[in-house]
Protein backbone atom coordinates (compact mmCIF):
# COMPACT_ATOMS: atom_id res chain seq x y z
CA UNK A 1 0.00 0.00 0.00
CA UNK A 2 2.78 2.42 0.90
CA UNK A 3 4.53 1.68 -2.40
CA UNK A 4 1.37 2.61 -4.34
CA UNK A 5 1.11 5.90 -2.44
CA UNK A 6 4.73 6.73 -3.25
CA UNK A 7 4.15 5.94 -6.95
CA UNK A 8 1.02 8.08 -6.99
CA UNK A 9 2.88 10.97 -5.35
CA UNK A 10 5.72 10.66 -7.88
CA UNK A 11 3.24 10.62 -10.75
CA UNK A 12 1.45 13.73 -9.48
CA UNK A 13 4.80 15.48 -9.01
CA UNK A 14 5.91 14.56 -12.53
CA UNK A 15 2.68 15.89 -14.03
CA UNK A 16 3.11 19.14 -12.07
CA UNK A 17 6.69 19.51 -13.31
CA UNK A 18 5.58 18.93 -16.90
CA UNK A 19 2.87 21.58 -16.62
CA UNK A 20 5.37 24.04 -15.14
CA UNK A 21 7.88 23.33 -17.92
CA UNK A 22 5.31 23.91 -20.67
CA UNK A 23 4.38 27.30 -19.26
CA UNK A 24 1.11 29.01 -18.43
CA UNK A 25 -2.06 27.85 -20.07
CA UNK A 26 -4.32 29.89 -22.24
CA UNK A 27 -7.91 30.78 -21.63
CA UNK A 28 -9.10 27.87 -23.75
CA UNK A 29 -6.30 25.53 -22.69
CA UNK A 30 -4.93 25.25 -26.23
CA UNK A 31 -2.26 27.15 -28.11
CA UNK A 32 -2.56 26.50 -31.82
CA UNK A 33 0.58 26.91 -33.90
CA UNK A 34 -1.00 29.66 -36.01
CA UNK A 35 -2.51 31.75 -33.19
CA UNK A 36 -1.27 35.30 -32.74
CA UNK A 37 0.03 35.53 -29.19
CA UNK A 38 0.97 38.09 -26.58
CA UNK A 39 4.29 37.49 -24.84
CA UNK A 40 4.34 37.98 -21.07
CA UNK A 41 7.15 39.22 -18.81
CA UNK A 42 8.56 35.69 -18.53
CA UNK A 43 8.71 35.29 -22.30
CA UNK A 44 5.75 32.86 -22.43
CA UNK A 45 3.35 33.06 -25.35
CA UNK A 46 -0.30 33.43 -24.34
CA UNK A 47 -3.65 33.54 -26.11
CA UNK A 48 -6.54 35.38 -24.42
CA UNK A 49 -4.85 35.70 -21.00
CA UNK A 50 -7.07 36.54 -18.05
CA UNK A 51 -4.31 38.74 -16.59
CA UNK A 52 -1.26 40.51 -17.96
CA UNK A 53 1.56 42.24 -16.07
CA UNK A 54 2.49 45.62 -17.54
CA UNK A 55 5.23 46.63 -15.06
CA UNK A 56 7.54 43.63 -15.39
CA UNK A 57 10.28 45.11 -13.20
CA UNK A 58 8.32 45.81 -10.02
CA UNK A 59 4.80 44.42 -10.56
CA UNK A 60 3.13 47.72 -9.68
CA UNK A 61 0.85 47.79 -12.74
CA UNK A 62 -1.08 44.95 -14.34
CA UNK A 63 -4.30 44.00 -16.07
CA UNK A 64 -6.75 41.60 -14.39
CA UNK A 65 -10.21 40.20 -15.10
CA UNK A 66 -9.55 40.35 -18.84
CA UNK A 67 -12.39 39.25 -21.12
CA UNK A 68 -11.58 39.17 -24.82
CA UNK A 69 -14.25 39.93 -27.43
CA UNK A 70 -11.90 39.58 -30.41
CA UNK A 71 -8.61 37.73 -30.93
CA UNK A 72 -7.39 37.74 -34.50
CA UNK A 73 -4.25 37.67 -36.61
CA UNK A 74 -3.79 41.48 -36.59
CA UNK A 75 -5.44 42.66 -33.36
CA UNK A 76 -7.18 41.64 -30.15
CA UNK A 77 -9.79 43.61 -28.18
CA UNK A 78 -11.02 43.12 -24.64
CA UNK A 79 -12.04 44.68 -21.34
CA UNK A 80 -10.68 44.43 -17.84
CA UNK A 81 -9.21 46.31 -14.92
CA UNK A 82 -5.85 48.06 -14.73
CA UNK A 83 -4.57 47.56 -11.16
CA UNK A 84 -2.07 50.28 -10.32
CA UNK A 85 -0.08 50.79 -7.12
CA UNK A 86 -0.29 54.40 -5.92
CA UNK A 87 3.18 54.05 -4.29
CA UNK A 88 2.12 56.37 -1.43
CA UNK A 89 4.15 57.00 0.64
CA UNK A 90 6.39 54.54 -1.30
CA UNK A 91 5.62 51.53 -3.46
CA UNK A 92 6.13 48.84 -0.81
CA UNK A 93 3.57 50.60 1.41
CA UNK A 94 1.27 51.69 -1.42
CA UNK A 95 -2.22 50.49 -2.24
CA UNK A 96 -3.51 49.08 -5.51
CA UNK A 97 -6.41 50.84 -7.22
CA UNK A 98 -8.50 49.41 -10.08
CA UNK A 99 -9.40 51.35 -13.21
CA UNK A 100 -11.76 49.93 -15.87
CA UNK A 101 -10.14 49.79 -19.31
CA UNK A 102 -10.66 48.60 -22.82
CA UNK A 103 -7.60 46.85 -24.15
CA UNK A 104 -6.34 46.54 -27.71
CA UNK A 105 -3.32 44.54 -28.83
CA UNK A 106 -1.98 45.13 -32.32
CA UNK A 107 1.04 45.54 -34.61
CA UNK A 108 1.61 41.81 -34.98
CA UNK A 109 5.10 40.71 -35.99
CA UNK A 110 6.53 37.23 -36.65
CA UNK A 111 7.46 35.51 -33.40
CA UNK A 112 11.18 34.61 -33.41
CA UNK A 113 11.75 30.87 -33.54
CA UNK A 114 8.06 30.07 -34.15
CA UNK A 115 7.45 29.68 -37.85
CA UNK A 116 3.93 30.70 -38.79
CA UNK A 117 3.16 32.38 -35.46
CA UNK A 118 3.00 36.11 -34.77
CA UNK A 119 2.96 38.13 -31.55
CA UNK A 120 1.39 41.48 -30.79
CA UNK A 121 3.93 44.24 -30.13
CA UNK A 122 1.77 47.14 -28.87
CA UNK A 123 -0.69 47.26 -25.95
CA UNK A 124 -3.23 50.13 -25.99
CA UNK A 125 -5.35 51.05 -22.97
CA UNK A 126 -8.39 53.30 -22.92
CA UNK A 127 -9.61 54.20 -19.43
CA UNK A 128 -13.40 54.17 -19.45
CA UNK A 129 -13.82 56.04 -16.14
CA UNK A 130 -11.14 57.54 -13.88
CA UNK A 131 -7.48 57.30 -14.78
CA UNK A 132 -4.44 56.77 -12.55
CA UNK A 133 -2.80 60.07 -11.56
CA UNK A 134 -0.70 61.62 -14.35
CA UNK A 135 -1.96 59.04 -16.87
CA UNK A 136 -3.75 60.06 -20.07
CA UNK A 137 -7.11 58.47 -20.90
CA UNK A 138 -5.47 56.71 -23.86
CA UNK A 139 -2.00 55.23 -23.45
CA UNK A 140 0.14 52.66 -25.21
CA UNK A 141 2.97 50.36 -24.18
CA UNK A 142 5.45 48.49 -26.38
CA UNK A 143 5.55 44.73 -25.88
CA UNK A 144 8.83 42.95 -26.54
Amino acid sequence: MRRQMVRAALFVGAVGALIAAVGPGTANGQLAGSDTVVVDCSGHSQVRPSSYLIACGDGNNGLVSLRWTQWGPTSAVGRGLDKVNDCVPYCAAGRFHSYPVTVRLDTARPEPGRQGRSHYTVLHLHYTADTPPHTPRDTSYPIR
